[in-house]
Formats: structure tokens, C-alpha cells, sequence
């Protein structure tokens, strides 16, 4: 199996692609941890992991505190005893407006989509750099390589984990740990629907369904991603298979931007 022996921490592994990548990496051979605000999604995807034979961990709080993310690298440490890859998959959408933006919406999403990430990296940098072969992987967004009219602040968050994780990169090459992103575009997810309906976004739940189709019809592949399209990418990258890839941003948007 390619993650044999491995041992990993997802953040917001509870559902949508998380979830799809952690039952994906378990299923390789990988021991998770599954930190997540949800204890009830993070709780259903461990059993089903264990019921497959496999070990997790849940891991339920929330990463707008610091704390927490120590708290999630030291408990991954104490139950499994090492740490060989970070999956830093966190992010939420933030506000559509600019005249009227919520500046409290914004801080949560810079906290979540950015500071978060930060924060249990340099956790978790010590563990990995004992691993002596790891990998630090981060969702970005297909919106962190053009720019998003949907959603600037959702843009600026994602352009920002790029430019973390370039520099992380090189900074971090000669302690053999590597660092890329993941950049989706619209993925079948129930946080897509919460995406297309915010209050500021101009959109109605009424028409979510239409403006999903309508994005389904522009992308060359005809389709939007499924949870399991994302899992199948963050494999690949988190295995040994991309041992001399780092820095890298893989879109995975259906030929969207191509």
C-alpha cells in the first residue's frame, strides 16, 4: 500500500473532500488523525476508517485558537508516535462583498483559510523534520491562482497559502520536507451550495442548483470535481511517489483555466 506505515494529521477531515482523502489515505495504509470542528463528522469518518481495519484519530475543536493546533500535532504525536504528513485542508468561503464587508467575516477567514495553517505547520515542523522524509500538503483553491469576482477575500486567502507554501518550500527543502497545494475549482460538496447561497453573494438557495450547472457547462471536462477526483490528487502528493515535488500547485479544476 502506498501510505504503509505513515501517519498523518487532516484538518476539517470530518466531510466533503477531507473526509474523501482521509477514508483515501487510510485505505493506503496511512494512521490519521482527523481534526475537525464537527466532532460528529470527525467521529463517523475515524469509525468508518476502523471499521475498514484501519487506525484514526478525532480530533474536535476549533483552529481559530493557537492552541489547538498544538493541541492537535502533540495528540497525533502521543497516539501514534510520530508524524509523517499535514494535510492542511481547512478553509471556508468569507464574505462575497466588498462595499459592505464584514470585517469579522473577514478576520475569521483570513484566521481559518490562512492563519490556521500556519500556525499547525510550525507545530507541527519539528515532528516532521524527525520523520526525515515528509510532506505538507495545503488546499488551496483554483480562486489562489486567478482571481475570484465571486469572492475576493476568498482569493486573497488562497493566493496568500500559495505564497506560504512556495516559501515553506525552499526554506524547508534541506530538511527533506516537502510542501504543495491542491487547487480545486467547484467540487461536489455541501460547502459548495454554502458557497453559491451567502447573503452577500447575490445568489438565492433557489438558484444555487442553476449556477452550479451553468459552471458545470464551462468546464471542458463537462463536469464539476467529485470529493474523491480531490482525494486521488492528495495522495499522490502526500505519497512517496512525488518525493521530488515540492512547491508546486496542482490545479485540479476540470481544465477550467487550462
Amino acid at each position: 500500500m502506498r501510505m504503509q506505515g505513515r501517519i498523518g494529521l487532516i484538518t476539517a477531515g470530518g466531510s466533503g473532500m477531507g473526509r474523501a482523502g482521509a477514508l483515501r489515505l487510510a485505505a493506503e495504509g496511512a494512521k490519521v488523525a482527523i481534526a475537525d470542528v464537527n466532532g460528529d463528522g470527525a467521529n463517523s469518518v475515524v469509525a468508518e476508517i476502523k471499521r475498514a481495519g484501519g487506525e484514526a484519530l478525532a480530533l474536535v475543536g476549533d483552529l481559530r485558537a493557537d492552541d489547538f493546533a498544538t493541541e492537535i500535532v502533540s495528540k497525533t504525536l502521543d497516539a501514534f508516535g510520530g508524524l509523517d504528513f499535514l494535510w492542511n485542508h481547512l478553509g471556508i468561503p468569507g464574505p462575497a462583498a466588498i462595499e459592505d464587508l464584514d470585517m469579522e467575516a473577514y478576520e475569521q477567514a483570513f484566521d481559518l483559510n490562512l492563519r490556521s495553517g500556519l500556525m499547525t505547520t510550525k507545530a507541527a515542523i519539528p515532528a516532521l523534520r524527525e520523520s526525515g522524509q515528509s510532506s505538507v500538503l495545503f488546499t488551496a483553491s483554483a480562486s489562489g491562482v486567478v482571481g475570484s469576482p465571486m469572492s475576493p477575500i476568498y482569493s486573497a486567502t488562497k493566493f496568500g497559502q500559495i505564497g506560504l507554501m512556495k516559501s515553506l518550500a525552499k526554506r524547508y527543502g534541506p530538511h527533506n520536507i516537502r510542501f504543495n497545494a491542491i487547487a480545486p475549482g467547484a467540487v461536489d460538496t455541501p460547502m459548495l451550495r454554502v458557497f453559491f447561497a451567502r447573503p452577500d453573494s447575490g445568489q438565492t438557495q433557489d438558484n444555487v442548483e442553476t449556477t452550479i450547472s451553468q459552471r458545470t457547462a464551462g468546464y471542458p471536462l463537462g463536469r464539476i470535481a467529485t470529493p474523491d477526483d480531490i482525494a486521488h490528487a492528495a495522495l499522490f502528493l502526500l505519497s512517496h511517489e512525488a518525493a521530488f515535488i515540492t512547491g508546486t500547485v496542482l490545479l485540479i479544476d476540470g481544465g477550467m483555466n487550462a
